[in-house]
């Protein structure tokens, strides 16, 4: 899950913004998750693209 659309219940604001200590906490969590929370979904939609081109090159030049 990505953190740039989540609203902090403390002070409803963007957890990514950190402006309370609770969104500045949760936000270190989120990022502590996953190497990918980070990346917005069009980045990871981008590199799976690129991973599945490459894996049909990879195949074409084998065959």
């Amino acid at each position: 899950m990505t953190y740039d659309r989540l609203v902090c219940a403390n002070c409803a604001a963007p957890v990514n913004e950190g402006r309370c200590p609770v969104c500045r906490a949760n936000r270190e969590r989120l990022q502590q998750e996953s190497p990918f929370a980070g990346l917005n979904p069009m980045a990871l939609i981008a590199l799976l693209a690129v991973l599945i081109a490459a894996m049909a090159l990879l195949a074409h030049q084998t065959a």
